[in-house]
């Protein structure tokens, strides 16, 4: 876990070089202030030492010390402010370039990954530990620079004025820096099992909020809050712990300072009787002790923060590390005006190497063909749709679409000549008009019109607010599930491509509805080669080959006739219905 957490800090580093120039002027802005914060007891000590005694006072060199003090906190006051603005532009910047990264990983990341973890943990890393890891930088840099600055300058000047108290100071300091590490050591590995359980819960809230009407049909309501307090409790403990440890940190090293106080002042109050140095001089180097233990306190603390910080940033590089999605080879080809022909050969799958799926698939699709695949649930229907999009790549064997291995063209040719209705649908936030015209942006009004009317969808649009410009939720929350199925139709009517996909495109709309929608359909089918993934049998019978699949292969194909005459698998589904 330390060598993790040294691989983690060495990265960091590494994100910090292009702002070496901003790193170097906080540092120099940084001993400025603190330079001009230590000279202040200086005059502080000077002011006393020209108070003489009753009713002799030195007023002159007096105004002239109070001066030079309004000048000292002003120009403290600037170069403090110069300070933070170089530690935020650092801050701001590294964070926008590790968001703007995690971001872009995600968009190349493996469906593999997406279907294999929660997303509310994806989301907590990208949003809640990028946060976590901008506090921590912000206050390492503004105080930790400072902190450090400081702890040299005081013992420059305390050195300066006297040897033997400064040396009391430097041999108390152990004491704070195994404080320090003793805590830093302890707070990493309970501020990470802190993060990853607040990713737990963000993923369980996300699922609750994100599937709240399935959540009270089936009334789930209980069980998910036993399952929240359940995280909710490993959350308070973990916290409680990590909080424990960096809580610590300051009655800790407040005591080292009560040891430094009392040192110097013993030691410095003997020095004085003695004549080696001034009452002002005492003064001085009692607000040095003060000056001088404080950044260990804002450093202890600075440490747990950055802990914490590191801890965030270790989960976030984690997923900027993450496997991306196999690149199109650079010679790959462009994929134009398929023919719709497609061959799978020899095609094996599966998600899990421990659980064979598709084993050895063989199946040939002539242009124009409908090619209607049917099978019990967990059968490798939608698998099957996976691997000729490519959202999966194949273990073995080959696809060729129009003459091309699918691994031999880029990806986004390949799904530009498919156009897909599934029985999940995919909407997103923005106008109606905006969702049908998803796959051709800018596409005109009149167009995207005839598209929705011949999706049998132009009628319910009309009858909203806005009409085409109303603006629909993610995921269209404010519309039913037939009106989001129709809005779907509607964009692959807008930009129909030479090959299709429907799975249960019709599963949520009305009979009568459905019925116009199928006759949309034959006609949108028409010399294009389409791939139908249906439930209900009744609606595959005008098929030109129906697929049967069972536990991964083709165990018949056929015509829906030739395959009724068989009496085999299908039949056996089809009379189940009927």
């Amino acid at each position: 876990m330390r060598k993790k957490s040294k691989g983690v800090m060495k990265r960091v580093l590494q994100l910090l070089i292009p702002y070496l120039s901003y790193l170097i002027l906080s540092l120099v802005f940084a001993a400025v202030s603190v330079a001009l914060t230590l000279y202040a007891p200086i005059l502080t000590g000077n002011a006393i030492d020209y108070i003489l005694e009753v009713g002799q006072v030195d007023f002159l060199k007096m105004t002239e010390i109070l001066k030079r003090l309004a000048a000292v906190i002003v120009l403290t006051g600037i170069s403090q402010w110069l300070m933070n603005l170089c530690n935020n532009t650092i801050t701001y910047r590294v964070v926008k370039k590790v968001r703007e990264e995690a971001f872009a990983k995600l968009q190349i990341l493996p469906l593999k990954y997406i279907d294999s973890h929660q997303y509310g943990e994806t989301i907590s890393r990208i949003i809640t530990d990028v946060e976590q890891f901008s506090d921590g930088l912000l206050l390492g840099f503004t105080q930790l620079f400072t902190g450090v600055v400081t702890i040299v300058g005081t013992l420059f000047f305390m050195l300066s004025i006297n040897v033997k108290i400064a040396l009391v100071v430097i041999l108390i300091t152990p004491v704070s820096l195994f404080v320090a590490s003793f805590i830093a050591k302890r707070t990493y590995t309970m501020f990470r099992a802190q993060s990853e359980t607040r990713a737990e819960m963000t993923s369980l809230v996300d699922e609750m909020a994100g599937n709240q009407k399935t959540v009270q049909a089936f009334g789930y309501g209980d069980r998910a809050l036993k399952r929240f307090d359940e995280i909710n409790e490993r959350l308070q403990k973990v916290s409680l712990r990590a909080i424990f440890f960096s809580s610590i940190t300051n009655p800790s090293t407040r005591f080292v300072n009560g040891l430094v106080y009392a040192g110097v002042g013993i030691t410095g109050a003997f020095t004085a009787m003695a004549g080696g140095i001034s009452v002002g001089q005492l003064s001085c180097f009692l607000s040095y002790a003060n000056q001088y233990t404080k950044p260990f306190n804002e450093i202890s603390g600075v440490i747990t923060e950055l802990q914490n910080a590191i801890a965030c940033a270790g989960r976030v590089f984690e997923f900027i590390d993450e496997m991306p999605e196999v690149p199109d080879a650079p010679d790959a080809d462009v994929l134009k005006n398929a023919d719709g022909s497609v061959g799978i050969t020899e095609v094996s799958f599966s998600y899990k190497k421990e659980v064979p799926l598709l084993q050895h698939l063989n199946l040939q699709v002539e242009p124009g063909q409908k090619i209607a695949i049917v099978g019990p649930t967990g059968c490798g229907k939608t698998t099957l749709i996976n691997l000729l999009m490519r959202f999966y790549d194949i273990d073995a064997g080959q696809i060729v679409v129009s003459g091309h291995d699918i691994r031999e063209i880029t990806r986004d040719s390949l799904r530009a000549n498919y156009g897909m209705v599934l029985q999940e649908t995919w909407l997103k936030a923005g106008t109606v008009a905006e969702n049908i015209a998803y796959g051709r942006p800018g596409t005109p009004m009149e167009e995207i019109i005839a598209a929705a009317k011949a999706a049998h969808a132009h009628s319910f649009i009309r009858r909203m607010p806005d009409g085409y410009d109303t603006i629909i939720t993610e995921e269209g929350g404010n519309l039913s599930q037939g009106q989001k199925q129709l809005l779907c139709i509607a964009r692959v009517m807008l930009n129909l491509p030479p090959m299709l996909i429907l799975d249960e495109a019709t599963s949520s709309i009305d009979t009568r509805t459905e019925i116009k929608i199928q006759k949309a359909f034959q006609e949108m089918m028409e010399g294009r080669t389409s791939f139908i993934v249906a439930h209900r049998l009744s609606t595959i019978r005008e098929a030109d080959v129906i697929l049967v699949m069972n536990e991964g292969n083709i165990v018949e194909q056929g015509t829906h006739e030739e395959l009724m005459k068989k009496g085999g698998f299908y039949r056996n589904l089809y009379e189940s219905q009927f």
